[in-house]
């Protein structure tokens, strides 16, 4: 297994179980979910952090943190909408 299939894995399961503590669950639409995944190993070697594809980036490290994925925002989105913005979490 290569490397970017070993940290893919390894986030969609991270983020499957937050998905599955949290109540709600991953998209189930596998096209999707992976080009989300993706990119958010993308923001991460370009960045240093995992932020929302759907999140603009300041560059303000404090103010940005709120879009490191999972963000602040998902939780709420999820409950209001069925969905975070992005679609990678839904109920």
């Amino acid at each position: 297994m290569t490397k970017e299939k070993k940290e893919f894995e390894g986030l969609l399961k991270i983020y499957q179980n937050h998905a599955k503590k949290n109540g709600f669950r991953l998209n189930p639409n596998k096209k999707i979910k992976e080009t989300l995944i993706i990119q958010l190993i993308k923001r991460e070697n370009k960045f240093g952090k995992k932020y929302c594809p759907c999140r603009r980036i300041s560059g303000n490290e404090i103010i940005d943190k709120k879009n490191i994925c999972p963000c602040i925002y998902h939780k709420k989105e999820i409950e209001e909408q069925g969905h975070c913005h992005c679609f990678l979490f839904i109920k």
